[in-house]
């Protein structure tokens, strides 16, 4: 099968389409004939060496790259219970320091990482749900935040960001968006009550909103202090980037989030999609021989979707 490598860190010049032997699925996972799978911010890091500057990925000959997939179970393994050769799924490959990830004909995944796929979308549509919707939902859960407190979410317009402000929204909760002014229109749509153009000084713009400031924020864009300005002493922070988490000022509860697999919430994430209530966005999707051309594409910034790969 093919699959897409590095054996060195470089520019998307060092992406390798390799003829590799199909994996198999061992005690408690589960072979996926992938569909789609996308291409995210960490896989540049992956193939720069900056997890491995990092400290998070050791080095090593081979690596493969990708996290999100949707497709369809090939094969399960002994201990496998609910799932079936032929389903439809999606799943989170959340390990750095793999042969084979989620850019490749088939992969495998534990079974606790993969969730039925949601009805009545394309697979291309479904790969954009797993990474950024967990990372979205699992931030929203540590922040901890009560029903009509304000959130404030930076890179509102971007995937993760979009997904908070859907599920942010559909907790109760009153969202300030930060985004580009032409984006306003978006994530308005999305169910952001209040806008902050991201070129303002956001402690001053948001706490004219909102006297004291915002309870908590996601900061999806990575802002850092100017955000955590925004917030109001005692309120709670979520960094989504390592090493991007500003210093706990004001008795902010400050934290870095580290994305996990989680097939039981992707499962009620993929039912809100089939309820209407969280929006799948794709920018493009490419065959899987243009991963290169993708990754150049992503490092360009201004998608408002996900780059998908089709194998």
């Amino acid at each position: 099968m093919r699959a897409v490598v590095i054996r060195t860190y470089g520019g998307p010049e060092v992406l390798e389409l390799a003829d590799v032997p199909m994996p198999l699925a061992g005690e408690g996972q589960v072979l996926i004939r992938v569909e789609a799978a996308t291409v995210n911010p960490v896989d540049l890091a992956t193939r720069s060496g900056a997890l491995t500057d990092a400290g998070l990925l050791p080095a090593r000959d081979v690596i493969g790259i990708g996290w999100d997939v949707a497709g369809t179970v090939e094969q399960t393994g002994p201990g496998v219970t609910g799932l079936r050769r032929g389903d439809r799924v999606i799943g989170l490959s959340d390990r750095l320091d793999v042969p084979l990830g989620a850019q490749a004909e088939y992969v495998v995944l534990d079974a606790d990482a993969v969730a039925a796929a949601p009805a009545g979308v394309s697979p291309v549509q479904a790969a954009a749900l797993p990474l950024n919707g967990l990372t979205a939902a699992q931030a929203l859960d540590g922040l901890d935040l009560d029903h009509g407190q304000t959130l404030l979410v930076t890179g509102a317009a971007g995937a993760v960001g979009g997904f908070a402000v859907q599920l942010a929204v559909a907790r109760g909760l009153r969202v300030i968006a930060v985004a580009g002014a032409d984006d306003e229109p978006l994530v308005r749509g999305l169910g952001a009550d209040l806008f902050v153009p991201r070129t303002a000084r956001l402690g001053e713009a948001v706490r004219r909103l909102v006297p004291g400031g915002a309870h908590a924020a996601l900061d999806a864009a990575v802002v850092g202090v100017a955000a955590l300005d925004a917030v109001r002493s005692g309120g709670a922070f979520a960094a989504l980037v390592a090493g991007g988490a500003p210093p706990p000022l004001r008795g902010i509860r400050v934290f870095n989030h580290w994305i996990r697999a989680d097939g039981a919430l992707l499962s009620r994430l993929a039912a809100l999609v089939e309820a209407g209530s969280l929006t799948l966005r794709v920018a493009e999707s490419r065959p899987l021989d243009q991963v290169a051309a993708a990754h150049r594409r992503l490092a360009e910034g201004g998608l408002r979707g996900r780059l998908v790969l089709t194998p």
